[in-house]
């Protein structure tokens, strides 16, 4: 199965930035809808954006504007930039990875993204 860890959380000040990252040890990563999801405390896993093989991008209306979503195929690596941050993006932020193949979904361990001044 994939394998997928993140990096870059943390603690920054509302209105900072933050850049996340999810490294896949899969060798077909181009083949992978790739995605960011988060989980604040009590409530529901939420899709934060996602991107496709062929690079088109989707996201949350509560991001939109602030994210963005990329990847880099050469390294395996799927990034979330996120600018303009709000106490409300406080949470535990998961990459995702489906094989467009199969459909086999993978998750990464989750990383906490803590805003608060």
């Amino acid at each position: 199965q994939v394998q997928l860890v993140e990096s870059g959380g943390g603690l920054v000040q509302p209105g900072g930035s933050l850049r996340l990252s999810c490294i896949a040890s899969s060798s077909i990563f181009s083949m992978f809808f790739m995605g960011w999801y988060r989980q604040a405390p009590g409530k529901q896993r939420e899709l934060v954006a996602i991107i496709t093989p062929g690079g088109s991008t989707n996201y949350a209306d509560s991001v939109k504007g602030r994210f963005t979503i990329s990847r880099d195929n050469a390294k395996n690596t799927v990034s979330l930039q996120m600018n303009s941050l709000k106490p409300e993006d406080t949470a535990v932020y998961f990459c995702n990875a489906r094989d467009s193949r199969t459909s086999i979904t993978a998750w990464g361990q989750g990383i906490q993204v803590t805003v608060s001044s």
